[in-house]
């Protein structure tokens, strides 16, 4: 006998965002029941950015809406989270995709000692909810994100490949660069100490 794998639920198409603290499933019980079964998960680790004599300090993140609702793929919304970004300027962005249901961004710090790159998450995501147009959508994100420090100039620009293809993954466009909801706002190089 065979089952459908996810129970007719659409399966998500972007190994890279994965919700944090949420649990899927597929049996008939309740999410309480499950929560009292698993442990619960804390935060994930962000670490301190790690600084390295002449080179870059690129960061990867991922950044889930709440319950994975699919909110953020729209122009006013599009608008919005940029002047966030602009607003909270202690990290600049560089290249981003804005998914329905979550984003990526590279960002690097705009000034060194940086700001904690968690305080500077939750301050623009602090703005854009503050902003939101609909205020019955809130809440907007998840509690937490992902984060990554990229160690060389190739997983910056194979990541980058990678992120800059999701719309087409998703079957959202047939053309990755037919995405509206992306672009990059800081040209962010990567230079190595042995450049």
């Amino acid at each position: 006998m065979t089952h459908a794998a996810n129970d007719g639920e659409p399966k998500p198409k972007d190994s890279q965002a994965r919700p944090s603290g949420e649990h899927t499933h597929s049996s008939s019980t309740t999410l309480e029941s499950v929560s009292e079964t698993r442990p619960s998960r804390r935060s994930l680790p962000h670490h301190p950015a790690v600084s390295r004599t002449n080179q870059s300090i690129i960061i990867f993140v991922t950044v889930c809406t709440k319950r994975r609702r699919s909110l953020l793929a729209n122009q006013d919304i599009h608008e919005l989270i940029v002047n966030a970004w602009q607003e909270s300027d202690s990290w600049l962005v560089g290249r981003y995709v804005l998914m329905p249901d979550h984003l990526h961004l590279f960002c690097s710090p705009a000034r060194i000692p940086e700001t904690p790159l968690r305080e500077w998450v939750f301050r623009w995501r602090a703005t854009v909810t503050r902003h939101w147009p609909r205020p019955e959508e809130k809440p907007i994100w998840q509690k937490d994100f992902f984060d990554r420090q990229l160690r060389k100039g190739q997983s910056y620009s194979e990541k980058w490949k990678y992120v800059r293809n999701n719309p087409l993954r998703a079957e959202l466009v047939e053309r990755a660069c037919d995405w509206p909801h992306q672009g990059e706002l800081n040209k962010l190089t990567w230079h190595d100490a042995s450049s």
